[in-house]
């Protein structure tokens, strides 16, 4: 849209550079027709672009998390001041580059049972956000879609919304590591890789769901396409990558890359993310 100077009805693109490291772009789909051209739900779409969120940091780069925990508030739904809400860790916490939903749980400040035992005033505030997490793992480890898991706990615990955090697919590259995407129209879990189940969204839930991911596998196509990019650089993403599929071999193009480091890169994401998360759910 930027490089083309189009401008799409029913679709908005905002972005905000915080410094050369950050940057945060925003679309925002209004209308059918603007669903339609864009192949997406109605909603909003958020990329923070962190060059260096890849490379060891001591504070585990604070500044993406206070940014990170900004565009979760505005996210959030804004009827309630005291909020219950639900965070739900996909992925397979047995592989590491799917690991990062169960790894920003682990770092969670959760404060459900606390309130449930003691109140608010446990925490010497006056207003306390009443936090509860789940994990619900695969399908090869449970034998049931996970969506149907996080119907069941929904449910009984009947959350203000849920925040819904997954390892993605790159669909480049560049973007490997390096980027936070956040919608508020909910995820479809495993369908980076081909796996479809069926959509965590406010519509099978009952609740507003937030997702949130950042890629850490890229599949081959991608890669080859990547590399190519100056000889095809005259299609689009999709055709670009549809004629590298029909160039490499078929046990290729369901091969998956991550980075060599990728223990290290999730530990350091996850706990970017988690720090994120408890700011934005603390009222001060």
């Amino acid at each position: 849209m930027q490089e083309d100077h189009v401008e799409l009805k029913g679709v908005r693109f905002m972005e905000e550079r915080i410094d050369r490291n950050l940057t945060i772009s925003t679309v925002v789909i209004e209308t059918e027709n603007g669903a339609k051209t864009m192949g997406k739900p109605k909603g909003t779409y958020i990329t923070i672009e962190a060059s260096n969120m890849d490379e060891e940091d001591e504070d585990y780069h604070r500044e993406i998390s206070v940014q990170l925990a900004k565009v979760i508030k505005k996210l959030l739904p804004k009827h309630k001041e005291e909020m219950s809400v639900l965070v739900v860790g996909l992925g397979n916490r047995d592989v590491t580059p799917d690991a990062l939903g169960p790894r920003v749980v682990d770092n969670l400040f959760i404060t459900r049972h606390i309130l449930k035992e003691y109140g608010k005033y446990a925490f010497g505030e006056g207003k306390v956000n009443r936090i509860s997490s789940i994990v619900p793992g695969v399908m090869a480890q449970t034998g049931m879609e996970t969506a149907q898991i996080i119907m069941g706990v929904v449910k009984e615990l009947k959350p203000d919304c849920m925040i819904v955090i997954d390892a993605l697919a790159a669909r480049s590259t560049a973007r490997l590591a390096n980027t936070i995407q956040l919608s508020d129209t909910g995820i479809m879990p495993g369908s980076g890789v081909g796996n479809h189940r069926n959509a965590i969204n406010d519509r099978n839930m009952g609740v507003p769901v937030i997702a949130l991911g950042v890629p850490t596998v890229v599949d081959a196509a991608t890669i080859v396409g990547d590399a190519l990019e100056g000889l095809l650089d005259s299609m689009d993403y999709s055709r670009r990558k549809q004629v590298v599929q029909d160039f490499i071999p078929e046990s290729m193009s369901r091969m998956y890359v991550t980075p060599k480091d990728v223990d290290e890169l999730v530990k350091r994401i996850s706990f970017t993310i988690s720090e994120a998360v408890n700011i934005s759910m603390s009222q001060k």
